[in-house]
């Protein structure tokens, strides 16, 4: 009798398993932090080549952790929920505001594969031709064009925050091959790296990167299940449009019910009944104005 063997990887509990020795071990050295770090990014590399994690939920998820980030870095007090309402409950012609543009700035760059056009879409304020000479002195190994660009963007516009850390993990996809920029930089960075430069600052983006990456995996696993679930309840909704409704669920970070393609009341009829078949969960903890994610 053969027994068909099993893809350590390819099971949802062990995908949030990030081996002891990454995880775990303590480094100083700038030589020993870029090790662990390329073993971590290599692990949630693989692990996102699982067709089970939802991707485009995923990049939705962790550009609002990037972007609560860079609104601490600005000294800006919103923090997830206060980015969900100033995104998602925006009316046509409303101002997102400062802390909304920032959150948008991240939706914008994780939506369509890099290139320079899509970068220009994400950060407005910057000329094509300046994204695409920040992007050319990325070389050499993933992290050290990550520290190139960050430390180029940040030189020349000290302020660019935002811009610096949404190309530099531009840089990161290119480095890896990945099609679309998956934000992992920012929510590992103290407000203190910004200003380092040389072999500080690329030792604080190594730091940064383990850190994220153990983080991503987790949430990489989790997201995998609760999508899951999605997929198997999804047939016990009958409202039409449910399907629609459901991709977008497993897309984007929030929905608001209005942002559904059914009518208002079939909106929220069906985002109750995903709540109570245990899909999604309403994310603001309010009567009105409410919010549903995975």
């Amino acid at each position: 009798m053969t027994f068909a063997r099993r893809d350590p990887i390819d099971d949802t509990d062990m995908l949030s398993r990030m081996p002891a020795w990454i995880a775990l071990r303590q480094a100083e050295t700038l030589d020993d932090v870029a090790f662990l770090s390329g073993a971590a990014l290599n692990h949630l590399h693989v692990a996102l080549g699982q067709e089970k994690v939802p991707q485009a939920l995923l990049r939705d998820r962790l550009a609002l952790r990037a972007a609560e980030a860079c609104a601490a870095f600005s000294g800006r007090p919103e923090r997830a929920a206060q980015l969900r309402d100033a995104v998602h409950l925006l009316r046509p012609g409303d101002l997102p505001g400062p802390a909304g543009e920032i959150c948008l700035a991240w939706r914008r760059a994780v939506e369509r594969p890099v290139s320079v056009k899509a970068l220009s879409r994400a950060l407005p304020a910057l000329e094509p031709r300046q994204i695409a000479i920040w992007l050319d002195v990325a070389r050499g190994a993933p992290v050290s064009r990550v520290t190139r660009v960050l430390e180029a963007v940040l030189t020349e516009a000290p302020h660019a925050e935002v811009s610096a850390l949404v190309l530099a993990d531009a840089a990161l996809a290119q480095a890896l091959g990945r099609d679309y920029l998956m934000p992992l930089l920012a929510a590992g960075l103290k407000r203190s790296d910004l200003r380092k430069r040389g072999e500080e600052l690329s030792l604080a983006c190594h730091r940064a990167l383990l850190s994220s990456a153990v983080e991503g995996l987790r949430l990489a696993a989790d997201l995998a299940r609760r999508a899951a679930h999605v997929m198997a309840v999804a047939p016990k909704l009958r409202a039409k449009g449910a399907d629609a409704a459901v991709d977008m669920f497993l897309t984007r970070d929030a929905v608001a019910p209005s942002a559904l393609p059914l009518p208002d009341r079939a909106a929220r009829r069906l985002c109750d009944r995903l709540v109570d078949l245990g899909a999604v969960h309403e994310l603001t903890g309010r009567d009105t104005f409410r919010l549903y994610g995975v």
